[in-house]
């Protein structure tokens, strides 16, 4: 009998102190925990997965396609560009597009118009890559030195006439040059096979190829060079690596005189002419609204990931999505952009069902914003992307694509 009557007054004390404190109390309690920091939003296996295709590039040109990767609208804009001026090449394709208000990245990708066209038709692999690289560069470099590793290991990677493979006796860095300073030699090889046993099997490297791509039994090839030479309108060497620090670096003088004769407005590109060589700073102003791969990173270039709405998504840029809301920076309205160029996979003719998973994956995840944001009344809500799996692309809310 005691013992029921200690059990019932424990509870009633217990009942009587909860009830003492206000609930409001207990939330603010809850808030002003410390808010986590957010971990590493790719693991090594995955940013492998991201780089394979791009790894054996020449040095000016990896590091060029890193810098425009971080801006998949603008790439959007660049490749149309180069579907609607079919006719133009070289020096003549540049002038017309000189007042295009592209980052000097994206409009220097108009010298290498089959790899801008990939980076297009592959748009889902471009922007998981360009969100690698904002979030994580040295994880970036780091893992194009493993890959590059890799592929010598396999007998795949070596000098030959049209490039020259350069293996630093200190630091045991590869670089990778262009044989001649005349033309650019962009390699085409399979991920697959060129970097031997692949140690992820869960995170197969994306099937990245430019236009016209075909098999052959060479683990390595290459495609038509790409005549750069002296003219003044040429970017190639404006970008590099800066393997010391792990970074992209910027050439001032080529960035400098590319800019001056490629741009209307040439003033707004220019660079501080005392550095030669600066580390590439990304510019969210072209960004244009795209949605960061984090909170940190989204903080670190003045944006919110969530909650403010109007963000461009890569689906808007292909024509599809509501395409409403205020883009950064000035840029132009997704809604504006021609309607075409149909519904691209990063895995087209992928290599395995783990690529399809994730795709069907970012399809449902896409539909059910869409539904979400057709109920809302056209808002996005705070809570629509963000979300990765299996290695695939990370998958983008509030950007459904309309039927």
């Amino acid at each position: 009998m005691k013992r029921v009557m200690f059990c019932q007054m424990a509870m009633v004390l217990f009942l009587c102190t909860s009830l003492a404190v206000p609930p409001g109390l207990m939330a603010q309690g809850a808030k002003e925990e410390p808010a986590k920091q957010e971990g590493p939003a790719f693991r090594p296996e995955e940013i492998d997965q991201v780089v394979a295709p791009i790894a054996l590039y020449p040095d000016s040109l990896l590091a060029q396609v890193l810098a425009a990767s971080t801006y998949p609208l603008e790439i959007v804009q660049a490749a149309r560009f180069v579907q609607q001026n079919k006719d133009l090449k070289g020096e003549k394709l540049m002038q017309a597009a000189k007042d295009k208000e592209w980052e000097p990245s994206v409009k220097a990708m108009l010298e290498f118009p089959d790899v801008l066209l990939m980076m297009n038709e592959k748009l889902e692999w471009t922007e998981k890559l360009g969100n690698a690289f904002l979030s994580q560069q040295k994880d970036v470099m780091t893992s194009v030195q493993r890959l590059r590793q890799k592929a010598q290991e396999s007998g795949n990677l070596k000098t030959t006439k049209e490039q020259k493979v350069i293996v630093e006796e200190q630091t045991k860095v590869i670089v990778i040059e262009s044989a001649s300073p005349q033309v650019v030699y962009v390699p085409t090889y399979n991920p697959v096979v060129v970097y031997g046993a692949w140690p992820y099997p869960a995170y197969p490297p994306y099937p990245v190829y430019p236009p016209g791509y075909v098999a052959t039994t060479a683990a390595f090839s290459f495609a038509a060079g790409v005549a750069i030479g002296a003219a003044a309108h040429g970017a190639y060497g404006s970008y590099g690596c800066g393997w010391g620090n792990n970074e992209v670096n910027v050439n001032v003088s080529k960035q400098n005189n590319f800019t001056q004769n490629n741009y209307n407005n040439s003033q707004k590109y220019q660079k501080n002419q005392n550095v030669k060589n600066q580390s590439w700073q990304h510019n969210p102003e072209n960004r244009k609204g795209a949605k960061y791969p984090n909170q940190n990173t989204a903080q670190k270039y003045g944006q919110q990931r969530s909650g403010s709405g109007g963000r461009a998504t890569t689906s808007d840029a292909r024509g599809y999505g509501s395409g409403g809301g205020q883009r950064g920076g000035g840029g132009p309205q997704t809604s504006d952009l021609s309607r075409g160029g149909g519904k691209e996979s990063a895995f087209g003719g992928g290599s395995g069902g783990s690529e399809r998973a994730s795709s069907n994956r970012g399809s449902e995840s896409r539909s059910s914003a869409s539904r979400s944001t057709s109920s809302a009344g056209g808002s996005k809500g705070s809570g629509s992307g963000g979300s990765r799996s299996g290695g695939g692309g990370s998958s983008r809310g509030g950007g459904g694509r309309g039927r």
